[in-house]
């Protein structure tokens, strides 16, 4: 690979381009948060988002920069900081502790930041990154995007449990719309189906054009993808139909009043656990308003004007602070066992990744990450995006599947146990980062990921 062109929608960009484009969005990410704000952790699995800024320019040091001939880092410590799970690279700060580094400062991340983008630039365009340093370049561009999103789930996770319902990015109040009315179903024919994506190498019908996964040709050929969705393999689809758009708003509310949240016979036995373990009666962030004082506490004015949710209306927090729930959304912020709870409540299932992947090959991908808004957008019809979408599938290796080579072997493979892929794109991915062979994965209970649902039967 030479630092030539790289695939997007749009144009064929340079690898300089992409990887300053890359940067720069989580630059203009961060740009909205002080520094108060970017210290914080709010639980384990969520991350600061100084530690965000940080990792991901300290994974091109790592890996790219790394491999250059008579490199050595001005920072040695920042490889404990800043290192996330990457056993072969070596000791780490531990990760429920990533909140209690307040030095380096904000500012001296964004210094780190600047000192590494100049450092890549200048050996890009003096030719001194070599093929494997030009992969792993890609992949950290992807990586980055990845940790886009996750500083903006992080973000939303840490505001929700300010009482002030802090404000991240100002919008006008979504209108409440018609919800849309009964969902179609997409017939998917019984028999075998090609699932994954291409290996590096090879293109989507296996004519041996050359493209690469990690250097595709142009834009038309095979695009970047993680080793967990590769190889391209047979699997047998038994036939059944898959709906059209996701799980709404409103049909979630109609679950809520039918009793979802307090019948055990809709749940697995470690979701119905949890649902009494942690009091949920409604998906991630909803609260339902009363006319008390602490009830309307944080109907705080927004750029929208005041909240106008009525005493017994559901509310749910944004990055733009609490509004009201909308019912032509798709549902968010549930977990897999209320995923799975509403699906047998609607007499309906989660379809497996491999039936997804079929049935919504060819659909549009839309409501990726604008920054001007950072929330889903009405659902919409044989669309993917707005919300991850939780299907039945273990996260398990594929058939033939092969690690990256070195350190970055370590990125998938390992955490192949005890989650649960999900598909598709959110309100907070990247523009460019979803396609339809992408396996997103994360524990049952999670509920702070942008995680929604569609149905099969």
């Amino acid at each position: 690979m030479t630092a030539g062109t790289v695939a997007t929608t749009a144009r064929a960009e340079s690898v300089v381009e992409k990887f300053q484009r890359v940067r720069g969005l989580t630059d203009l990410l961060a740009s909205r948060l002080s520094p108060e704000d970017q210290i914080p952790q709010s639980m384990t699995a969520a991350s600061p988002a100084a530690w965000h800024r940080a990792h991901t320019t300290w994974f091109f040091e790592e890996f790219v920069l790394g491999r250059l001939p008579g490199y050595t880092s001005p920072e040695p410590v920042f490889r404990f900081l800043f290192n996330s799970y990457y056993e072969a690279v070596g000791p780490r700060q531990p990760r429920p502790q990533r909140g209690l580094i307040t030095r380096p400062s904000v500012a001296e991340i964004g210094d780190f930041r600047a000192r590494i983008d100049e450092a890549v630039v200048d050996a890009l365009e003096a030719g001194r990154v070599d093929e494997r340093g030009l992969e792993l370049l890609e992949l950290g561009c992807h990586h980055e995007q990845q940790h886009q999103e996750l500083l903006l789930m992080d973000i939303k996770h840490l505001f929700s449990h300010n009482p002030t319902d802090p404000v991240y990015v100002h919008r006008a109040a979504d209108p409440a719309g018609a919800a849309p009315g009964e969902t179609e179903w997409l017939a998917v024919a019984e028999g075998v189906a090609q699932v994954g994506a291409p290996a590096p190498g090879d293109s989507d019908d296996g004519d041996g054009s050359g493209a690469t996964a990690a250097s595709p040709a142009t834009a038309a050929g095979p695009a970047f993808s993680y080793d967990n969705e590769r190889p391209r393999h047979r699997v047998w689809i038994p036939g059944g139909e898959v709906a059209t758009r996701q799980v709404t708003v409103g049909e979630w509310k109609q679950f809520m009043a039918d009793g979802g949240y307090s019948r055990p016979e809709l749940w697995l036995s470690d979701g119905w656990a949890t649902v009494q373990a942690e009091g949920w009666d409604a998906p991630g962030y909803w609260r339902r308003e009363d006319d008390s004082p602490v009830g309307r506490a944080a109907d705080t004015a927004t750029a929208a004007g005041p909240a106008t949710a009525a005493a017994g209306e559901w509310t749910t927090f944004t990055l733009s602070g609490r509004r009201p729930v909308v019912d032509a959304e798709p549902v968010i912020h549930v977990s897999f066992y209320e995923a799975d709870a509403y699906a047998r409540w609607a007499g309906a299932r989660l379809p497996t990744e491999f039936e997804w992947e079929v049935a919504t090959t060819g659909w549009e991908i839309r409501d990726e990450l604008d920054p001007d808004r950072c929330h889903p957008r009405p659902a919409a019809e044989r669309t993917i995006g707005g919300v991850w979408e939780w299907t039945a599938s273990a996260y398990l290796p594929y058939p033939g599947f092969v690690t990256e080579e070195g350190a970055a072997g370590e990125y998938n493979g390992k955490f192949m146990s005890d989650q649960h892929v999900l598909r598709g794109g959110s309100a907070f991915t990247p523009a460019g980062h979803t396609r339809h062979t992408y396996r997103n994965f994360y524990p049952a209970a999670s509920r702070w990921a942008a995680a929604g649902l569609r149905l099969a039967r």
